[in-house]
Order: structure tokens, then C-alpha cells, then sequence
């Protein structure tokens, strides 16, 4: 049988739930392994999904991206999150109910109105900062959740009473910490989606975040101001469907859920791999400041890419192909689980020379690639939070290095830890702050707290 005419690419012979475990607990290294033993087309066991095929060529994940939307599904692939994120979640959702539902959520979350938000997440990012320990160890990581977790609270949810605020900062840290968990993760890895949907302890553990939730939704449909506020909550609550019915509360509460999980741990990742980049790479991170300084945003842009693409939060894209497609030289058949991975094609020598080098630089050069760069995903499955998320890492990191300097504790790269499907540095991206302050002259100096 020749290679055209296959329907499964090579891979390990591993039994299935050998293979998901190490597919848990070292990805990278994993599929790196994986690609240089069978090529850029592999095959790989896992648990209740058969062997997924991972794919690394620019020209593979342009068909998968382009896909007509019932020939691959995304949302159908990524069941595995609906216990926590809901039914109704646009992650979830295929075909036309996820274009209905992305209709809805598309206009907060782009253009003029996610803008406005640009002085709210600078204000947040400038309190947390300030009140940043100088002078000692500090780890970067919680501190970033507690900026990106602030900006969904007043953002998104659009809190305004200090109390409520209060009261739902420790409900909503509590919940994402249950969420987050790698152990949780693969727990429901092993039951599978339905049955941990049901699972008592999942239902347990949800009850508090779902009951708060659906009492703010509920709260915000009486509020007299409705139609004059700006948050994202009291746009979807005026959000219609084409038959011009409103979103339910449970609608809602999936929607919200998914802007929580999603929203909240992948910015702060990714901006906690930006600190421990630029500390390793102190050239960098003062032409970081010079250039924020100056008002030029070119390198600030080509930082949060390079970042992006060294250290992408997320390791693949997954689709579930409902009709036969060809890559790699395979005839995959309907029922396969597809996997364009971010990973392998962002570390790619001959798209991005000494791949796994930190140069800001190459995205001054050459622009980013709609298909060898994609921490997002693509096509029409491409997060609808993208924007944003690009938006608040400019706000925080524009705040950053014009109030601090950072250095690393240690000389070496932290290495990648998995929290659920979100690659966080293993130690937590830990820094050392030194304050700026201005001398007579106007010349930057930094000092320790004590100075």
C-alpha cells in the first residue's frame, strides 16, 4: 500500500492510557521526540479518543483552517472541557449553533469597545504593580492571575461595590483553582465528558461559582442603567438572537464560565512567560522600556509575538474530522482527531531560524503568518478572545516595564509545567522588582523599597 493511500500516519505502539499520561505530564518534549522518530505527520494513542494525528506542516494546517466548518469540528473535539464550561459554551458549540452563539459574543470583545477598556486594565495592572514587594524573590505568575482575574471582574462582569468585589475575588480564585488543576484534568480525562459531567464531585465543586454566576446575571437584567453600561455582561444581556430572543441565564452562565476559564489563565500565562523571557534577555527587555518610552508600540507588538510563539500557552489546535481530508500523504477517514500543533510549527528552523531563541526582532522583520503562527487557533474556530487578549498584554506589560525593573532569581530557563491545558513556567516565572524613580535630571534610576 504506498503512502498516499494510508489512512493512519506512524507512531508509538503505546497502550492508550501510558501514552495520555506522558501526553500530561511532558507534551513538548514529547512531541518533539515524536516528530523526529516518525516525521511531521504522526500518530498518537489517546484515552477514549483513538490515536490522535499530529500535524507540523504550514500547508496541513492551511487545509485544517480552512476547512468548511461540518467537515472538522472543534468544538465536538474539545468535550472533554464541558463539565466545566457547559453545554452552551461557543467553545463547544459546532457549525451554525457556534456561528449564532459567536455572532452574540463577537462585537465586546472587538474594536471601539473592547478599546475602552484599554484605561480600566492599565489602572489594574499600575495597583497590582505598586504593590509589588521590592528588592526580594517574587513570583511573577499569581501575580499576573491577579491582574487578568481583576480585569474580568470589572470588565467582563462589570462589579462596581467594593464588597461584591471582595466577595466574588475569593469565590472566583477559589473556583479557576479547582479548574486549573492538572489532577482535575486528568480526572476527566479518564471518565470521559458525560460521565464526569455527572460526576458528584464535579457537580459539588461547581455549585458555588454556577449560584453566583446566575445571581449576577440575574441582578444585571433588573439594573435600571442597563442599556448605559459598557461591560461585557450587560452587552450579551442585550444581546438578541436572529429570532430576537435574549440569551438564557444558563446560555450566560456557560458564556461567562468560558470568558472566566479561558480569559483569565492563558493571559496570565502568557504574560508570566513574557517576564521570565525579558529578564533572561536583558537587552531586550530595555529596548522593551526605551521603545514604551518613546511611544513606539513595533517592539512591544513583536515582544508579546515572540513570547507567544516560544512559549505558546497552548500546545495544539484539535478537530474532530466528520468527512475524510488528506494530510501528510494520509487518507484520514471521518472520526479522527486531528492535531495542528502549535508547538512543533512555531519551533520550525526553516520559518523561524535558532527557533528556540528569544528574538523580538524576527516579528520586526517579517510579519506573523496566518498558518506558522497561530497561538490562537485559526480559521473560522480562531479564539474570539484574541483581540483582547493581545490588547490586555500590551496594557500590562506597557505598565510593567515603565514602573519596574525585573531581574531573574536564577540564571537558568524555567522549564514548562502543564495546568490543565495551559503550559505555565514551573517556577512560577520568579523575578526580583527594583522600582523606577526619576532623578532632578529626569534620568531613570531604580531603587529597592527600602531606598
Amino acid at each position: 500500500m504506498s503512502a498516499q493511500t494510508k489512512t493512519m500516519p506512524p507512531g508509538p505502539k503505546w497502550p492508550a492510557p501510558i501514552a495520555t499520561l506522558g501526553w500530561w505530564t511532558r507534551p513538548n518534549p514529547l512531541v518533539r521526540r515524536m516528530r523526529d522518530r516518525y516525521g511531521e505527520t504522526f500518530s498518537f494513542p489517546i484515552l477514549h479518543e483513538g490515536r490522535w494525528v499530529f500535524i507540523s506542516d504550514p500547508e496541513d494546517i492551511k487545509t485544517v483552517f480552512t476547512a468548511p466548518a461540518k467537515a472538522a469540528h472543534a468544538g465536538e473535539a474539545n468535550a472533554i472541557l464541558k463539565p466545566i464550561l457547559g453545554r452552551n459554551s461557543v467553545l463547544l458549540l459546532d457549525e451554525a449553533p457556534h456561528l449564532r452563539q459567536r455572532k452574540l459574543l463577537l462585537p465586546p470583545l472587538h474594536g471601539e469597545r473592547m478599546q475602552s477598556y484599554g484605561e480600566l486594565m492599565t489602572q489594574i495592572a499600575q495597583d497590582e504593580i505598586d504593590s509589588w514587594p521590592a528588592g526580594e524573590p517574587m513570583r511573577l505568575w499569581p501575580r499576573m492571575q491577579a491582574i487578568t482575574l481583576e480585569v474580568i471582574m470589572r470588565a467582563v462582569f462589570g462589579i462596581r461595590d467594593a464588597a461584591r468585589l471582595e466577595e466574588l475575588r475569593g469565590m472566583l480564585a477559589q473556583i479557576l483553582h479547582w479548574t486549573s488543576s492538572a489532577q482535575q484534568m486528568l480526572l476527566l480525562t479518564v471518565f470521559g465528558p458525560e460521565k464526569a459531567t455527572e460526576a458528584p464531585h464535579v457537580k459539588r465543586a461547581l455549585a458555588p461559582i454556577d449560584a453566583v454566576l446566575i445571581d449576577e446575571i440575574r441582578r444585571r437584567r433588573g439594573e435600571p442603567d442597563l442599556e448605559e453600561r459598557e461591560d461585557i455582561l450587560s452587552m450579551l444581556v442585550q444581546a438578541r438572537h436572529e429570532d430576537g430572543s435574549p440569551m438564557s441565564d444558563t446560555e450566560l452562565r456557560d458564556e461567562l464560565m468560558t470568558l472566566l476559564v479561558a480569559g483569565h489563565e492563558t493571559t496570565a500565562t502568557a504574560l508570566s512567560w513574557a517576564g521570565e523571557r525579558l529578564v533572561r534577555h536583558p537587552d531586550k527587555l530595555e529596548r522593551l522600556r526605551a521603545e514604551v518610552e518613546a511611544g513606539n508600540e513595533d517592539y512591544l507588538d513583536a515582544v508579546v509575538k515572540e513570547t507567544l510563539r516560544i512559549r505558546p500557552v497552548l500546545p495544539i489546535v484539535l478537530r474532530l474530522l466528520k468527512e475524510p481530508m488528506t494530510l501528510g500523504g494520509y487518507e484520514l477517514q471521518a472520526g479522527t482527531y486531528v492535531a495542528p500543533s502549535i508547538y512543533l510549527v512555531h519551533h520550525r528552523e526553516d520559518i523561524y531560524p535558532e527557533p528556540d531563541r528569544f528574538m523580538p526582532e524576527r516579528f520586526l522583520e517579517k510579519p506573523a503568518g496566518t498558518y506558522t503562527w497561530f497561538p490562537f487557533g485559526g480559521g473560522i474556530r480562531r479564539c474570539l478572545g484574541a483581540a483582547f487578549a493581545l490588547f490586555e498584554m500590551k496594557a500590562v506589560l506597557r505598565a510593567l516595564v515603565s514602573s519596574v525593573e525585573l531581574r531573574a532569581v536564577e540564571p537558568q530557563n524555567e522549564l514548562t509545567t502543564r495546568r490543565v491545558i495551559v503550559h505555565t513556567p514551573a517556577r512560577g516565572a520568579s523575578v526580583v522588582v527594583r522600582r523606577l524613580v526619576r532623578s532632578d535630571s529626569g534620568e531613570r534610576e531604580s531603587v529597592a523599597a527600602a531606598a
